[in-house]
């Protein structure tokens, strides 16, 4: 079986975050259909363990859902920036520490029906706070708080964690 054919692309949406492109696609039994994209840069997803049994979370405001949520640090990986690199910048930025070493625990794509997004997710360890504070993103209101592997993954088993992305991260360490 051979690959589907895009036919044409048009740009309908530029955002800040993401874009969304209209492609007419030739599928493989010849029939055509329109499918809308969301381009998505890939992110980093870190779990950041100060010491073994112990990971710390955040804590934001996502205003699409209208929540409060605990999650795993997390952005995007900046055009000509390495996965690594984000996941290192990430983690000075959201919880004001700089990792010593950053272990890669697999890549996914959370929702490859209509996002291209891929998400890298990292163990990061040897955390140390630097001599200069980073500067948090504008939209970015975070309480940074510890917890034991065990209380995290209780928070994900009664619901208290329903960002997806850290449940699967809280998985993979």
């Amino acid at each position: 079986m051979h690959d589907p054919e895009r036919v044409s692309t048009e740009r309908v949406f530029t955002g800040k975050v993401f874009d969304v492109d209209r492609d007419r696609v030739r599928m493989p039994n010849g029939r055509e259909l329109t499918v809308d994209v969301i381009r998505h840069p890939a992110s980093a997803v870190i779990v950041p363990v100060p010491e073994p049994g112990r990971v710390i979370l955040i804590r934001q405001y996502r205003y699409a859902i209208n929540q409060w949520l605990w999650e795993c640090p997390a952005g995007s990986v900046d055009e000509g920036e390495t996965p690594e690199h984000a996941a290192r910048r990430e983690c000075h930025e959201e919880i004001g520490q700089l990792p010593e070493t950053v272990v890669r625990l697999g890549a996914m794509f959370p929702t490859p029906g209509y996002c291209d997004e891929e998400m890298f997710f990292f163990r990061v360890s040897g955390l140390s706070v630097p001599e200069h504070e980073a500067e948090q993103d504008e939209d970015e209101d975070i309480e940074v708080r510890e917890f034991t592997l065990k209380e995290a993954r209780e928070m994900v088993r009664r619901g208290a964690i329903t960002d997806m992305k850290t449940v699967i991260a809280l998985s993979l360490i």
